[in-house]
């Protein structure tokens, strides 16, 4: 089916059409309804990059089942790295593939196109919620052709291998960390650093997962506190060491157990 090429470096979004499906209670842990296309290809090379920041999802480890998400459930960066197990509603389309269930990560968002109406094109248009999911993924719950489905989804736990992964960007007056592999709840809700020769400051979310301190922290290792969307707090000892440069990463030995 006919896909737009992508228009910003940070919203790699594509878009397929459907009805509107209203959300139903049970965001807590319930299914709740809305409704899914797919993006970037069978081998999902066009997902990379997106406004998680998370660049490379084969490099970063979120491979294929990921999903870009309607501005609703993505929550200005806020659901980047959370985890959606997504099936289609068999009972509501002949294209679903019955008793097929996927988990996908949050990676991306999918931007509203008001130019457009929610029954003609404007699928990531809010109040839907809507999974715009890479193609190998969509494939495991319904046909090629449906080209969009309505879905039942719910929040389901993160599992990861290794530690919390931090990456270092920015410059000599101010660090932007993008945080990945992170499990139980995937997502970020707060994050403060201390460096070996200052005090610990809290950092804010400059986009996606990633997050900055307006402090020159070059030359000092780093120790993180990371907060989950759950609430439950990490603290990573000097888990930049004191010789990091800019464009590395650096994987700790602690990770959230829920």
């Amino acid at each position: 089916m006919h896909r737009r090429p992508p228009s910003f470096l940070l919203f790699l979004v594509v878009a397929a059409a459907s009805r509107l499906v209203p959300a139903a209670a049970g965001d807590d842990g319930g299914w709740s309804k809305g409704t899914a296309t797919f993006y970037g290809g069978g081998d999902a090379s066009g997902t990379m990059g997106g406004a998680c920041g998370y660049g490379s999802l084969y490099w970063s480890g979120y491979g294929t089942d990921t999903a870009a998400l309607s501005s609703p459930l993505f929550d200005d960066g806020a659901s980047c790295g959370q985890c959606f197990k997504v099936t289609c509603d068999a009972g509501a389309s002949q294209w679903c593939l019955k008793g097929k269930s996927v988990t996908v990560t949050a990676t991306n968002l999918c931007p509203p196109n008001y130019a457009v109406s929610g029954d003609e094109g404007g699928w990531c248009n809010p109040p839907r919620r809507h999974f715009d999911m890479a193609q190998p993924a969509w494939l495991q719950i319904a046909q090629y052709k449906g080209g969009i489905v309505p879905v039942l989804y719910q929040r389901t736990p993160c599992v990861k291998q290794g530690g919390v992964r931090f990456t270092m960007a920015g410059s000599n007056y101010f660090v932007l960390v993008l945080i990945t592999n992170v499990a139980g709840t995937g997502s970020v809700k707060a994050v403060w650093v201390k460096g070996s020769s200052t005090d610990r400051m809290p950092m804010s979310r400059n986009w996606g997962a990633n997050w900055q301190s307006l402090a020159g922290l070059a030359g000092q290792a780093l120790t993180f506190g990371v907060t989950n969307t759950g609430g439950k707090t990490i603290v990573i000892p000097d888990v930049v060491p004191a010789w990091w440069k800019f464009g590395q990463s650096f994987t700790s030995g602690v990770q959230f157990s829920d």
